[in-house]
């Protein structure tokens, strides 16, 4: 009868794909938790009258596409360092 022990060692890859994966819920994490912020910054940005500019109008993103780019922009500096 073989006997396993209780205690091994993880493999290196099972130790990286669990590391990725928490760094990835947490990311998600704290993206969700600032979307409320950037959403009311993207708000503020839409009722502040705009500069007077020549040529055709840039197309824009809705608000809220404009508050998950400017999350997805900002939060990956949390994981810096």
């Amino acid at each position: 009868m073989k006997t396993w022990p209780l205690l091994r060692p993880m493999p290196a890859t099972a130790r990286l794909q669990r590391d990725l994966h928490r760094e990835a819920l947490q990311f998600r994490i704290i993206l969700g938790l600032t979307y409320p912020l950037f959403l009311a910054a993207a708000v503020l940005q839409r009722l502040r009258p705009a500069p007077l500019r020549t040529g055709a109008p840039a197309p824009r993103r809705s608000v809220f596409g404009e508050a998950r780019a400017m999350a997805a922009q900002a939060v990956p500096f949390a994981f810096m360092g």
